[in-house]
């Protein structure tokens, strides 16, 4: 399985071994490769120190394209011919229990640098240019068992480097592996230590576990071993608040089921549909759409239970985590956006709802339409059948409307019917306060009635500037 390797990397393995010097794939593309799975990732680990591995990359390159990976943690990268390298020298590391950055030491053999691999099916190497297959740590066993365990004891494995934690439910979410028993008490016993990881690198674990293929597993056994209490303390808190129509266990179940839901909406992967999968807006949004129901819950008489506005609260601590989380300003604007816009639909199904309003919600949703087309059907998770079919007919016939006023007009970009220009040109004013007061007139016009046509919306300016003008 390894002899596919192109050429140049077998090239590259030869030069090391001329100069006395050992290098190995390692990682995860040995583990994929046993899996029959593709990885564009081609890491390697290396006896040679990082000036060593840049002499012989500058030769291997030809035109001395490498660059500095991080020449302190010894990893320096190349590329040639389109095959792109990634080396660094056998090391250890672990982490001083007060600071967040990893302390760095250079070892001196390929077993030893295996045995600091977060997991034995990522501890495996495959030696150049002889293909040997070094596993000391049996984790092709494992492979074959789905099984994560950690190469030494899992309390040292996950003190030495606590986000290996987080990546540990995040294989969970992208390959269905199961976490061995003692590695699973290992982290319930250490969950808090993730805390001095920094907040970009457990985004990225978490990103990859929503992106994975059974993110549902990845995120109970995150909440069941204690991480997300540290990480995203909003998901268990949800499992304290009963869903006010008594459908569900309670939010947390509800909110997993939505994202699974939400992920069977979106389109094939590579099809260029919309929300193509995996779509992490969309997955996020799921995810977080009901966190303002712990903040909201009322018990009203009768024994209701409501959540009044927790739409709303929950925009505005989807922003909070996320910023904490340092995701994007756009990613964290379009999730928080969705969570704000779930609940939209609400009553249509007993009362449809007129042009005008059918008009502001594409407005509102804008790009994210969508997204909130797909949020929307994905939240009802009522057992009751017909209730379902009800909902579904109604977004069936939200959804025909849209389309068909999108033919009638440009209902995705609204506009009134005279610009600013214009504007300024009938009421011959300038730029300032009234010009934007009138487009917002307009535009309200525009939300309730569809297009006006020119003549019109010139009647209808006149009309407005005189009345406002008398008082």
């Amino acid at each position: 399985m390894f002899t596919a390797l192109p050429e140049e990397i077998h090239d590259l393995g030869r030069r090391f071994e001329a100069a006395g010097l050992e290098l190995a794939l390692v990682g995860g593309p040995v583990r994929d490769a046993v899996l029959g799975r593709s990885s564009s990732d081609l890491d390697f680990t290396t006896s040679a120190l990082p000036e060593q591995t840049e002499a012989i990359l500058r030769e291997w390159t030809h035109d001395g394209a490498i660059w500095d990976m991080g020449r302190d943690f010894g990893t320096l990268g190349g590329i040639r011919d389109g095959v792109k390298v990634e080396i660094t020298t056998y090391r250890t590391e672990s982490y001083d229990p007060t600071s967040r950055k990893p302390q760095v030491a250079y070892g001196d053999t390929l077993e030893g640098d295996l045995s600091r691999r977060d997991f034995t099916v990522n501890a495996m190497a495959v030696r150049l240019p002889s293909l040997e297959l070094v596993d000391p740590f049996d984790g092709l066993a494992d492979l074959s068992r789905t099984l994560l365990r950690t190469p030494v004891g899992p309390e040292q494995s996950f003190t030495d480097d606590p986000l290996r934690m987080m990546r540990a439910v995040r294989f969970v979410s992208q390959l269905g592996f199961r976490i061995e028993d003692s590695t699973a008490d290992a982290i319930e016993a250490l969950a808090e230590r993730i805390t001095i990881v920094s907040a970009e690198r457990v985004r990225e674990e978490l990103v990859k576990l929503v992106l994975g293929a059974h993110p549902r597993g990845g995120l109970e056994l995150l909440v069941e071993l204690g991480l997300a209490a540290h990480v995203l303390p909003e998901l268990p808190a949800l499992s304290l608040e009963i869903d006010e129509h008594h459908h569900h266990k309670d939010v947390y179940e509800h909110t997993l089921t939505v994202l699974d839901q939400a992920i069977d909406l979106e389109s094939p992967t590579g099809s260029g549909g919309p929300c193509e999968a995996p779509d992490l807006v969309l997955r996020l949004a799921a995810l977080f759409h009901d966190i303002g129901k712990p903040a909201t819950r009322r018990f009203e008489e009768g024994g209701v239970v409501t959540f009044r506005f927790h739409e709303t609260v929950g925009a505005k601590m989807t922003a909070k985590r996320m910023k904490a989380m340092t995701f994007d300003k756009d990613t964290t604007k379009k999730v928080a956006r969705l969570v704000e816009l779930h609940l939209r639909f609400h009553g249509y199904a007993e009362a449809p709802w007129t042009d005008s309003a059918v008009r502001r919600y594409v407005t509102d949703a804008g790009d994210l339409l969508q997204h909130l087309h797909r949020l929307t059907r994905a939240d009802v998770t009522t057992r009751n059948r017909r209730k379902a079919r009800t909902l579904a007919r109604a977004y069936d016939e939200l959804e025909a409307r849209i389309d068909h006023l999108a033919e009638q007009e440009e209902i995705g970009r609204i506009r009134p019917d005279l610009d600013g220009n214009r504007i300024m040109e009938v009421l011959r004013i300038g730029p300032g306060r009234d010009v934007g007061e009138a487009y917002k007139h307009l535009l309200e016009l525009r939300m309730e009635h569809g297009p006006l046509g020119e003549e019109r919306a010139i009647a209808e300016l006149h009309s407005w500037w005189e009345s406002r003008s008398e008082n």
